[in-house]
C-alpha cells in the first residue's frame, strides 16, 4: 500500500528532526513544506528534497494526506482547523491548542469531517516510556497509589533566541512542558478526575540573555511561571506535579511512582531513552536499561549522540493506524484530556479550588516491541 503523503506547515528549527527521521518510517513520505516565510520553506525544501509551497497550495495538494503542524503554539488551532477543513488528517506538535475551547472545537471538527487528529508528544511511545508502561501493567509495583513528577528549570530566555511567546497565555511551563509530563502520566495511569494547584510568577519581566536579535531585551510575563498541582486520577492514584521556570537548581527526579508492592523511577519524558529504577520492599533500587529496545538507541545529535530522538514516531503510528483502520494511540481524546488538565491546573491556581477535569479519556493501548519495530523500514 502507498505511503501517506505528509506536508509540513511550519519550517522552524524542529522541522529538521522530523525531516531527518521521516525516511526511517514505512508508512509516511514527506511531500512538501510550507511557511508564512517563503524563504524558510525554501531552505527546508532544498535541504530535504521537498517541494516548497505556500500554506494554501499545500492544503490544496491532493498528494498530501496528513498535515504535520509545526507552527508556534499560538496558531496550532488555526492551522489544524484549516487542514481539517481541507480534508487532511493532522498531526500537530504540542499542545493541541492553547485554550480548551479551541481544542474542543478541533476535536469536534475532526469528528464531523471523518478525519484523524493526533498530537505530540510522541516521546511517550519511546523505549523508556514503553518499558515503564509494561512494568506497571504487569504489576511490578502493584497498584500505583501516589507519586511525584517534576520539571524545574531557570527558564527559556537563557537559550531560546526568541522566547517572548513562551511567557504569554498558552505558554508558560504548564502548556510548554506540561504535555510531556501529563501525557506520560495519563498513558501510564489513566485519566485524571480532578486537580488542585498553586500557581505564581516570580518576576513580571524576563531579560533575554540568549544570543540572537532579542538579546538584552526585556519581555513581559503574562502567565504563571511556577505551578504545583495535585492530581487525583480516576483509578485512585494521587500525584504531585510541579513545573517551573523560576528554579536555579534542583535535585528532583522526573518521576517517582509509588505502588502497593514497590516504587518506580521513570526518566524525563522529553526523551525516548533512559534507564528506569525499580525498588521493592525486598530489594534496593535496580537499574533497568532500555537502550536495547526499539526507539531507545542514542542517535542525536548525529556527530556525537547523547539522546534517542525519534520524533516522527507518533506521525508514523498515526499513518499505520489509518492504514489498518484502527484508533491511533496519540488520539484526539488523549490530547483533549491533557489540554483540559493543563487548563484546570491554571484555573485551580487562580481560583484556589479543586476542579473536575472534563472530558475524560481512554488510556491508550500500549505499544509493544513488535509493533514499534514494524513502524520502521526494514534494515
Amino acid at each position: 500500500m502507498r505511503r501517506q503523503g505528509v506536508g509540513i506547515i511550519g519550517c522552524g528549527v524542529i522541522a529538521d528532526i522530523y525531516c531527518q527521521n521521516a525516511p526511517r518510517f514505512r508508512d509516511i513520505e514527506l511531500q512538501a513544506c510550507a511557511d508564512l516565510r517563503p524563504e524558510a520553506a525554501a531552505v527546508v525544501a532544498e535541504r530535504y528534497g521537498l517541494r516548497a509551497l505556500s500554506p494554501a497550495e499545500l492544503l490544496a495538494d491532493d498528494r498530501i494526506d496528513i498535515v504535520l503542524n509545526l507552527t508556534v503554539p499560538a496558531v496550532h488551532a488555526e492551522v489544524s482547523k484549516a487542514a481539517l477543513e481541507a480534508g487532511k488528517h493532522v498531526y500537530t506538535e504540542k499542545p493541541l491548542a492553547t485554550s480548551l475551547a479551541d481544542a474542543k472545537a478541533l476535536v469536534e471538527l475532526a469528528e464531523r469531517q471523518g478525519l484523524r487528529i493526533a498530537a505530540a508528544p510522541d516521546t511517550v511511545l519511546g523505549a523508556a516510556s514503553r518499558e515503564a508502561r509494561r512494568l506497571i501493567d504487569e504489576g511490578a509495583i502493584g497498584q500505583v497509589i501516589a507519586g511525584t513528577a517534576f520539571f524545574l528549570s531557570r527558564g527559556m530566555e537563557h537559550w531560546h533566541p526568541n522566547p517572548g511567546f513562551f511567557f504569554q497565555p498558552g505558554g508558560g511551563p504548564v502548556f510548554d512542558i506540561g504535555p510531556y509530563y501529563l501525557t506520560q502520566l495519563v498513558q501510564l495511569l489513566g485519566p485524571v478526575a480532578r486537580v488542585g494547584a498553586l500557581t505564581g510568577t516570580a518576576s513580571p519581566t524576563r531579560l533575554v540573555s540568549a544570543p540572537g536579535p532579542f538579546q538584552g531585551e526585556t519581555i513581559p510575563v503574562a502567565t504563571p511561571t511556577t505551578a504545583l498541582a495535585l492530581l487525583q486520577f480516576a483509578a485512585g492514584a494521587q500525584i504531585m506535579f510541579g513545573t517551573s521556570w523560576d528554579i536555579a537548581r534542583n535535585g528532583h527526579r522526573p518521576f517517582e511512582l509509588y505502588g502497593t508492592a514497590g516504587s518506580l523511577r521513570v526518566p524525563d519524558p522529553n526523551f525516548m531513552h533512559g534507564a528506569l529504577e525499580l525498588g521493592t520492599r525486598e530489594a534496593d533500587w535496580q537499574r533497568i536499561e532500555t537502550d536495547h529496545l526499539v526507539f531507545g538507541q542514542l542517535n542525536w545529535p548525529a556527530a556525537a549522540p547523547t539522546t534517542a530522538n525519534d520524533r516522527g514516531l507518533g506521525l508514523a503510528e498515526l499513518a499505520r493506524a489509518i492504514r489498518e483502520d484502527r484508533p491511533h494511540r496519540l488520539s484526539a481524546g488523549l490530547a483533549l484530556h491533557v489540554t483540559a488538565l493543563m487548563a484546570a491546573i491554571l484555573a485551580a491556581g487562580a481560583e484556589g479550588r479543586f476542579i473536575e477535569v472534563e472530558p475524560p479519556t481512554e488510556r491508550p493501548p500500549a505499544l509493544d516491541e513488535a509493533e514499534a519495530a514494524a513502524l520502521l523500514v526494514p534494515a
